[in-house]
């Protein structure tokens, strides 16, 4: 990886400089359609752009400043958005052709809504798998997305184009959704920072379901600090959402005072299941040196194994297609041919699951949730990998001759969507060939303030979360 000599602005960063008068939001929405024209091509990160609105709300944001009126941090920021989330601009397609196209038209979802509301500068809709499962199909008409660290590797699924435009800075954050790990996947591949906030805590109505009782909304950007800026904006009550509950987070939970001291701060170290055969041989000390630098602020780590580890990664994969197949069973009969192959696959897997093995798993999760609870009398905070190995190469999931379903033993995400608990994925390292490896810290539910301090003193002492792939620095060469 390379940290350039002057590192890439993190949102927080550009709230300040838009406040110092050091930037504007003009020049900061400039720079990402610039970045966005010379390299969407070949990362695939956008299905659709919105330049002309974003510069005219670049412009409104800046007057707005200047008049006094501060909406807080996002005002004024270039912000992607998942193109399964309803956005008036233009059409919400799931990347798929199945979806009607009239699905969500002219309409914000609430958190949509809540970041034009905080000043936002949404400048498109980004790719991701179709529905948000499934692997890309080159046989229909969408973008490829791809890894900005390298183009002939996966970017992780399925909020794709969200964490690919991060990394290679064609905005400064965007939404992500997560129902088996589609926030920290491509967050972790990506070599940035995503937040899967507790199941709740931010109103899903309006975006696309894949698991109902699984989804997640959440941001995606360079920092912890950045995801907790986001995270103030969009969380809090909607009537739209019956599983949203009344929880606003508040930035100031994460003061800024404190967030280089985590002493007092109880850390279970999660190794089992995590380090399977076929890992990277760089993770494991890439891991340890981690888990050394939260012990250096202050933390005090201690070996844990999580209860109904095997349980719950079935229980995700069970409630997930059958709550898919609910949502598109119609559609599967009657439009096979417009899904894409991996799609459907996962969705018929739904068709093999009987209404026992679907209330077994829901009653699994219950009880994994209250043993995970008597763990958490115990510790703070619960650390381990994201994913055991780099971006793998993207050729194999495009040709079929690699099985998608094997990557997911190298993938340690869904045991959260299954029991619900706020993670954040961050930036650790790098594999020997220089990809990004990512570590997880999983709190109790609704302390997202406790992960998002331990992983902000994480990166005010590490530097991999400011990393920029070689793409992006080539292409700020040629401009420049």
């Amino acid at each position: 990886m390379t940290l350039p000599e002057n590192p890439p602005l993190t949102l927080t960063a550009a709230a300040a400089a838009l406040r110092s008068g050091t930037t504007t939001s003009r020049a900061l929405t400039e720079e990402a359609i610039d970045v966005a024209d010379r390299l969407d091509e070949q990362v695939g990160t956008y299905l659709h752009r919105f330049d002309d609105l974003a510069l005219a709300a670049a412009d409104r944001a800046d007057a707005e400043l200047a008049a006094g009126q501060d909406r807080g941090p996002l005002h004024g920021i270039p912000f992607g958005v998942k193109d399964i989330i309803a956005m008036a601009e233009g059409p919400t397609t799931a990347q798929s052709l199945v979806l009607d196209r009239t699905w969500g038209a002219g309409k914000d979802a609430p958190v949509v809504t809540r970041l034009k509301a905080a000043g936002a500068v949404i400048t498109g809709k980004t790719t991701t798998m179709e529905f948000a499962c499934g692997m890309p199909d080159p046989g229909k008409p969408f973008p490829i997305p791809r890894n900005p660290w390298d183009v002939e590797t996966w970017p992780g699924g399925s909020s794709s184009g969200t964490g690919s435009g991060v990394a290679a800075g064609m905005f400064l954050a965007g939404l992500g959704t997560d129902t088996a790990g589609s926030i920290r996947i491509p967050s972790a591949l990506c070599g940035i920072t995503g937040l899967m906030p507790t199941f709740g805590r931010v109103p899903k109505s309006g975006c696309v379901p894949l698991g109902y009782s699984l989804d997640h909304i959440g941001p995606m950007a360079r920092s912890a600090a950045d995801c907790a800026a986001v995270l103030e904006v969009i969380a809090g009550l909607h009537a739209s959402d019956p599983d949203c509950v009344d929880a606003p987070f508040a930035a100031s939970s994460l003061n800024p005072t404190d967030v280089t001291d985590l002493a007092g701060l109880r850390i279970g170290v999660v190794r089992a299941g995590h380090f399977p055969d076929g890992a990277d041989p760089a993770l494991a000390d890439v891991f340890d040196a981690a888990v050394a630098q939260l012990g250096a602020l202050g933390a005090d780590p201690v070996e844990v194994e999580l209860p109904f580890l095997t349980q719950m990664l079935t229980a995700d994969i069970v409630t997930m297609a059958c709550e898919a197949l609910a949502y598109h069973r119609t559609d599967m009969t009657h439009r096979w041919d417009d899904y894409f192959v991996a799609t459907r696959v996962m969705l018929a897997q739904g068709a093999l699951v009987s209404g026992a093995d679907y209330v077994q798993a829901q009653r699994m999760r219950r009880a994994a949730q209250l043993a995970l609870g008597r763990l958490f009398e115990q510790i703070d905070v619960v650390v381990c990998p994201t994913i055991s190995v780099g971006a793998p190469p993207l050729a194999g999931f495009l040709d079929g001759t690699d099985d998608v379903m094997a990557l997911f033993s190298f993938i340690h995400t869904g045991y959260w969507d299954s029991v619900g608990n706020p993670v954040l994925a961050l930036p650790m390292g790098e594999t020997a060939a220089g990809m990004p490896l990512s570590l997880q810290i999983a709190g109790r539910p609704f302390e997202e303030a406790t992960i998002l301090r331990a992983g902000a003193a994480f990166q005010g002492h590490t530097d991999h979360h400011l990393r920029v792939p070689g793409l992006a620095l080539a292409g700020a060469q040629l401009a420049a």
